[in-house]
């Protein structure tokens, strides 16, 4: 079994390391192709950097991946990675995509803004099982833990295909023996991050971040996650879902059969120049936003 490890963190960050070294244990091949920096909150974004047509590589590793594992910096977003691997960008196409560890839980609505969780469903678009894995801390210690729910989380994934939906897993930052267990969730309400207009000028908008308040939300992501539980939560990539609900329509004057030609648009960003939604340095510092 083939396994495409990325991230939104970084090729330099050590959840890349955790993921491949259960893939590994597994008895899986393993490739690992994340993004050259940080790309937090990029959702399912497929920006990218191109030289003269062609996806722009670093030569760059996870500091501690094991030796023999194929390594890719991209300079692209993580969603357009897993998008590209399931054509061949890096290899036989994977059978299961792993995608973390995050720096930083993925709970409730936070996670239509992740990057993790964004590649994890670009890959489930493609018809590949997905793990999205986060531990909630910006500088964890307890990596083991991540690593102990995470092997759980995909010996459950080798046996139970999820079709188009992803496994999201959050994983409190804290030691083994305290580690509560690991328990089905339902999302959070609320997100992580909420944001005011705290000054408007003829050119610009300037907005202040800060965090939510968390409400009492009993058997959430968010709750057990706070509780010492880590979470598990089956998230669905974009569908048609009407429902029962009636929705617009009308007949109009033409009835006779036409031939219509159907553009899609501008589907994918790209150029020599930083892509929009790609994180510099200077911007990493003091950032609240759903990574």
């Amino acid at each position: 079994m083939r396994v495409l490890i990325t991230n939104d963190d970084g090729i330099e960050s050590a959840g890349l390391v955790v993921l491949a070294e259960v893939a590994l244990e597994a008895g899986c091949e393993v490739v690992v192709a994340a993004p050259h920096r940080q790309y937090s909150g990029a959702s399912a974004s497929l920006t990218a950097q191109e030289v003269d047509g062609r996806l722009a590589l670093v030569d760059k590793r996870p500091p501690g991946l094991p030796d023999g594992v194929v390594s890719y910096g991209v300079k692209a977003a993580p969603a357009l990675i897993a998008f590209v691997a399931a054509y061949g960008a890096f290899g036989p196409r994977p059978d299961l995509v792993l995608s973390g560890v995050n720096l930083g839980a993925n709970t409730g609505r936070a996670t239509l803004h992740s990057g993790t969780v964004g590649a994890a469903l670009s890959a489930a678009t493609q018809g590949i099982s997905s793990l999205a894995v986060s531990i909630a801390s910006a500088d964890p210690q307890h990596w083991a833990t991540a690593r102990l729910v995470t092997t759980h989380a995909f010996a459950w994934l080798q046996e139970q295909p999820v079709d188009e939906r992803v496994l999201n897993v959050n994983v409190p930052d804290i030691p083994v023996d305290q580690l509560r267990g690991l328990r089905p969730a339902h999302l959070a309400s609320f997100g992580a991050v909420q944001a005011r207009v705290r000054e408007k000028g003829k050119d610009y908008v300037m907005l202040t971040y800060s965090g939510v308040t968390a409400r009492d939300e009993p058997g959430s992501d968010h709750d057990l996650l706070t509780r010492g539980w880590a979470t598990a939560t089956l998230l669905s990539a974009p569908y048609d879902d009407p429902g029962e609900t009636e929705l617009p329509s009308f007949e109009g004057s033409g009835d006779a059969p036409v031939d219509v030609d159907v553009g899609s648009g501008t589907v994918m960003s790209s150029g020599d120049d930083r892509p929009s939604g790609e994180i510099t340095d200077e911007e990493q510092g003091g950032d609240d936003s759903p990574e």
